[in-house]
C-alpha cells in the first residue's frame, strides 16, 4: 500500500482545498479581530502568487528566501515557491544583516519575500553585493510605498498576485499543472542549522522528508482536522515548519497567527490550541512567569498555590513511577484541580490542550515536573533539523522526565560504541547545500545520521540524551558530568534567565549566571532596593545573596562532586546578537570561552572580583564597549 506521505506539499494543499473547501486553513488576528482564510481561498491566493513569481522569472531549482514574523503570506509564498519546483529558505526575523548576507550570497537567490520595512532595509544594506538578487517582495506596506520609485525590483505581495491573475486566466488550474510535475523526493525546503559551532549550515529537505516525519509523528501523537494550532515561533525553525506547514497540510487543521509577537500569549488564550510544540526556553519562561506572578498575587492565592502545587507534584511523580494513584491522592488532586490547576491552565491558554511537546534542546526535569503537576500533558521530543525535526517522542501514558521517549514509526535509533546517538528514517535530509564535505561527516554510507549527541536507552527502551558529545565534561578527578543538565537545573529558579556551567579539565564546577531582570527587578522593588540598570541590579549585594540561596537549593539536589563551588552574575544578558546564543537560544560555548576567557580563569583562582571589558551589539548593528566590576561568590562547603 502506498505511503500517505509519498506526495508533495502543494499537492496536499489542493487535496485539502477540495475536501475541506470552506473550512478555515489559516486565521490571523488583525486590528483585534480574527480573520479566517478558507482552504479554497488559501489555494487561490497561493496559485495567484505562484503565477506572479513565474512571470518574475522563478522556476525549478531556484531558491527564494523568506524573512519576517509569522504571517499567512509566509505560508502562501512558501507553497507557491514549492509548486514551481523552487526551494524555500527561511531566515530568523531578528538576524542581523552581517549574519544573513553570506546565506544570500551562497544561495544565489533571485528573489526574497520580506515582511516589512525593517527587513527590506536590512537586505538593502548589502544588496549591492548580490548580483543575483532581482526582486524584493514585501507584504506589510507601511513605510515602503515611497521606496518603490527608488528601489529597483521592490514590489508588493498583492501586486505579484495581481500580475499572476493578469497573465493567467485560471491560476488554480495552472498551479495544479505545475504541481503534477513535482516529485516527492525533490528538494523543497532549506532550513538553517542552529550553528552552535560557527556559521549555520543549510540543510536541504524533500517533501518526503517533511511529510514522513509529520505522518509518523501523528501515529505517536495524533493530530486531527478539527484541531487548532497557534503559530508563534519563527517559521524559519524546523519545529514550526513541521507543525504549521507539513502537519497542517497532512491533517488539515487550522493554523492561527497572533497579531504581534507581544500579544502571542493573550491571542493564544483566545484560540485555546489543542496542541503546542515549543523549545524549552518557552516553557522555562512560562514557568518563571507563573512563579513571578505568584510572588505578586494576594496572600490567599499564594497560600492556595503553595498548598496545591505539592499535591500536583505527588500525583505527577506517582504517574512517572508507573504506579496507580491511591483514592486519597486522586481526591486531593481533584480538589487541587478544581481549586487551582484548571483556572491556571486557562490563564496560560491551555484550557483545551490535549498535548504539549518540547524539543530542540533538553528540558530540565524540574520544569517538566512543574508542568505535569499542573495537569499539562507535556511530552519530550528528540530530533534535529537533519531528520526533519523528530526521531523520538513520549507515548501517551509513558511520559517521564529523564528520557525523550521511544523512536517514532519507521525510525531506527542506535547507540554507537562511542556512545553517540545515530538514527535512520525516511526523514533524513538530502544533505547540506553546497557542502558535500559536511554532509559526508553527518550521514554515513549506510544512511545513518550522526547526531553528535551522547545518550543511552533505559530499561524501558526509551532514549536518554546526556548532552552534546563534545560538551560532556570531565573534572580532573575523573568525574563526568553534563553541563546542560546542570544549567537546566539552575534555570528552574525564576530569578535566572541563562546559565553557563564550567568545569571541563578543572578541579570543580563553576557557573556564569544571568538574572531575569523583570522578576529580580520586581523582587528588588518589594524589598525596597533601588536600582537603575541591569548592570546595577546584577551587582547588588542583596541580589547576590538571593541567587546564592537559589544555587544552594540546586546544589542540594546534586552529588557533592558536581555541585557548583563558585559563581558570578554577568552584567549583561547572553544575546544572540552578540553571538553568545543561537537564534533558538542554545549556548555557543566556544564563543563564551573566547569572550569571557579572563572571567573563566578568575573563577578558578582565589580572586573575588574582576573588571571585565566586552562588546555588545545592537540590533541595528552598532557596537559599543561595555565594562564593569564583576563579583565572584563562593558557595559554602
Amino acid at each position: 500500500m502506498a505511503k500517505p506521505y509519498k506526495t508533495t506539499l502543494p499537492r496536499l494543499l489542493i487535496k485539502q482545498a477540495e475536501e475541506r473547501a470552506d473550512k478555515p486553513a489559516l486565521r490571523e488576528k488583525e486590528w483585534g479581530v480574527w480573520q479566517a482564510v478558507s482552504w479554497r481561498d488559501t489555494l487561490k491566493i497561493t496559485a495567484e502568487f505562484a503565477c506572479g513569481l513565474k512571470e518574475l522569472g522563478l522556476g525549478k531549482g531556484d531558491i527564494v528566501i523568506l524573512i519576517g514574523d509569522n504571517r499567512p503570506e509566509w505560508i502562501w509564498a512558501e507553497l507557491a515557491i514549492q509548486a514551481l519546483g523552487g526551494i524555500a529558505l527561511g531566515l530568523y526575523q531578528d538576524s542581523p544583516a552581517e549574519e544573513i548576507e553570506y546565506i544570500f550570497a551562497l544561495s544565489e537567490c533571485k528573489l526574497v519575500v520580506a515582511e516589512d520595512q525593517e527587513q527590506v532595509d536590512k537586505i538593502l544594506s548589502f544588496r549591492d553585493n548580490l548580483p543575483h538578487l532581482k526582486n524584493l517582495v514585501y507584504h506589510d506596506p507601511k513605510g515602503l510605498v515611497a521606496y518603490e520609485e527608488d528601489v529597483d525590483g521592490l514590489i508588493d505581495f498583492k501586486a505579484v498576485r495581481r500580475i499572476g491573475r493578469e497573465k493567467h486566466s485560471d491560476p488554480v488550474a495552472k498551479y495544479k499543472t505545475w504541481t503534477a510535475d513535482l516529485k516527492p523526493d525533490d528538494p523543497t525546503l532549506i532550513t538553517t542549522t542552529s550553528g552552535t559551532t560557527g556559521r549555520p549550515k543549510l540543510a536541504m529537505l524533500s517533501h518526503v522528508n517533511l511529510l514522513s516525519m509529520a505522518h509518523n509523528l501523528g501515529q505517536a501523537d495524533p493530530k486531527f482536522s478539527e484541531d487548532e494550532f497557534v503559530s508563534f515561533l519563527p517559521l524559519a525553525w524546523i519545529g514550526e515548519q513541521m507543525m504549521a506547514v507539513a502537519s497542517a497540510l497532512l491533517f488539515g487543521f487550522c493554523v492561527n497567527f497572533p497579531e504581534t509577537p507581544a500579544t502571542g500569549s493573550a491571542d493564544s488564550r483566545e484560540i485555546g490550541p489543542h496542541f503546542i510544540f515549543s523549545p524549552p526556553r518557552v516553557y522555562e519562561s512560562i514557568a518563571a512567569k507563573v512563579q513571578g506572578d505568584i510572588m505578586e498575587t494576594t496572600p490567599i492565592k499564594r497560600f492556595l498555590y503553595n498548598l496545591c502545587l505539592p499535591i500536583g507534584y505527588e500525583y505527577a511523580d506517582t504517574m512517572f513511577a508507573g504506579e496507580t494513584p491511591s483514592g486519597w491522592l486522586k481526591f486531593k488532586y481533584f480538589l487541587a484541580e478544581q481549586g487551582l490547576f484548571r483556572s491556571l491552565r486557562d490563564r496560560l491558554g491551555f484550557s483545551r490542550l490535549r498535548s504539549a511537546t518540547t524539543g530542540g534542546a533538553a528540558l530540565g526535569p524540574d520544569i517538566f515536573r512543574f508542568f505535569c503537576a499542573l495537569g499539562i500533558n507535556l511530552k519530550q521530543i528528540y530530533g534535529q533539523t537533519e531528520i526533519a525535526g523528530i526521531s523520538c517522542v513520549h507515548r501517551e501514558g509513558e511520559v517521564d522526565f529523564t528520557s525523550v521517549g521511544a523512536p517514532i514509526p519507521e525510525t531506527e535509533v542506535k547507540i554507537t560504541e562511542e556512545g553517540e546517538i545515530i538514527s535512520r528514517s525516511p526523514a533524513v535530509f538530502l544533505g547540506y547545500y553546497k557542502n558535500d564535505e559536511a554532509t559526508a561527516e553527518t550521514v554515513d554510507k549506510d544512511g545513518w545520521l550522526l547526531s553528535g549527541d551522547a545518550g543511552y536507552f533505559d530499561d524501558n527502551g526509551r532514549l536518554v540524551v546526556i548532552d552534546r558529545l563534545k560538551d560532556v565534561m570531565h573534572l580532573n578527578g575523573g568525574t563526568q558530568f553534563s553541563p546542560q543538565f546542570l544549567e537546566n537545573k539552575i534555570k528552574f529558579s525564576p530569578f535566572l534567565r541563562e546559565s553557563v556551567v564550567l568545569g571541563g579539565g578543572r578541579d570543580f564546577v563553576t557557573a556564569i549566571l544571568c538574572i531575569d531582570m523583570a522578576i529580580v527587578g520586581h523582587w528588588a522593588e518589594t524589598q525596597m532596593i533601588t536600582y537603575t540598570t541591569y548592570q546595577d541590579l546584577a551587582a547588588k549585594d542583596e541580589v547576590y545573596a538571593l541567587i546564592k540561596s537559589e544555587v544552594a537549593k540546586t546544589n542540594e539536589t546534586l552529588p557533592p562532586e558536581t555541585q557548583i563551588q563558585r559563581f558570578c552574575l554577568l552584567y549583561k544578558e547572553f544575546d544572540p546578537d552578540d553571538g553568545e546564543l543561537t537564534r533558538t537560544r542554545k549556548v555557543r560555548r566556544k564563543t563564551i570561552n573566547e569572550r569571557y576567557g579572563t572571567l573563566i580563569e578568575t573563577l578558578y583562582t582565589d580572586e573575588c572580583a574582576l573588571n571585565l571589558e566586552t562588546e555588545i551589539t545592537y540590533q541595528d548593528g552598532r557596537v559599543r564597549e561595555m565594562c564593569g566590576d564583576i563579583r565572584i561568590e563562593d558557595m559554602e562547603a
